[in-house]
């Protein structure tokens, strides 16, 4: 009997933040904060794998996801470009295929979003985005977690994005659009967000887009960026720092959110350049929180998507 007999179910992708329901997310969001505690101490993942295609590299993805699978007593498999044929042009249906016969779940970070959904059209096992150039789901979900530890909840606070209209923003714009909380993005001049992505959300929550920084930080509960030059727009760093001339986050943006507000950055940061060092280093800075939080959020949607915890 083929491998793959014993998977032939439903399962779930988590391809973008709406693919969850909002009441889906407080309960991921609940599941998540009691593995960061120390309460729960089931294994869902024993005897199970997960492989981890990395076309990008990256830091936290790959530690938070390879850990994270151990804590909850399963296997991670660390498969970069030059690790999987998906590198040397084969199909990505074919990879799909044949890794659905030897693992339980898959999670990867690549480029294109297309790459991740034709990954999934062909899969027997869940499909983890681990990043696309179009969003970043499990980082938001993250930072949203953040709040909820540190504001009490994301409901009835204003969410700024300062910065690039980039995959951050974009999953920042569907966590708006499935959890309702008010989100004002400032981006420069022809680095918008995805026209479509926000379009969506404005049909269902406040979500604006400004240039103006200040604009956006006003009585904000949360200040939000990123680097102006993400991985593979390297080339595009000297014109990016023209076009983001004055949209750096410093003390003076920081004063115009509430006093309660606090910094988040999904990291790796440039001090200055898109954060002030004595912002992403002072007292309202949660980054560290922040980026533990991926370990603990992750652990959740793999126990979920992967093991018998139910939303």
């Amino acid at each position: 009997m083929p491998r793959n007999a014993t998977k032939e179910r439903i399962h779930r992708d988590f391809l973008q933040i709406p693919d969850f329901s909002a009441k889906e997310i407080d309960k991921l969001f609940s599941l998540a904060e009691a593995m960061r505690s120390g309460k729960y101490n089931r294994k869902p993942l024993a005897g199970k794998s997960l492989a981890m295609i990395f076309m990008k590299s990256s830091t936290r993805t790959r530690v938070s996801f390879e850990v994270g699978a151990w804590q909850l007593g399963g296997h991670a498999l660390f498969l970069s470009s030059r690790d999987v044929q998906l590198g040397r042009g084969e199909p990505i249906a074919d990879t799909a295929r044949v890794l659905s016969r030897y693992v339980d779940g898959i999670m990867i970070r690549t480029f294109a979003h297309t790459e991740i959904e034709e990954l999934a059209r062909y899969a027997d096992v869940p499909i983890i985005n681990g990043l696309t150039d179009l969003v970043h789901p499990c980082q938001v979900l993250a930072d949203l977690l953040t709040v909820k530890q540190h504001l009490g909840g994301y409901k009835g606070k204003r969410i700024a994005w300062i910065g690039d209209g980039n995959n951050m923003a974009n999953s920042w714009i569907n966590a708006a659009y499935v959890l309702g909380f008010d989100l004002t993005l400032a981006c420069a001049e022809g680095y918008d967000p995805d026209a479509a992505i926000l379009k969506r959300a404005q049909s269902k929550a406040n979500v604006k887009l400004v240039r103006d920084p200040m604009e956006a930080a006003k009585d904000a509960d949360v200040v939000n960026t990123d680097v102006w030059a993400s991985m593979g727009q390297e080339e595009e760093q000297a014109i990016r720092e023209k076009a983001f001339k004055g949209y750096r986050v410093d003390a003076l943006v920081m004063k115009r959110a509430k006093k309660s507000a606090i910094f988040l950055h999904c990291l790796p940061a440039h001090r200055g350049e898109e954060v002030a060092a004595e912002v992403i280093d002072g007292p309202q800075s949660r980054v560290w929180d922040e980026a533990e939080n991926r370990l603990h959020i992750q652990k959740a949607i793999m126990a979920v998507l992967m093991g018998p915890e139910r939303l």
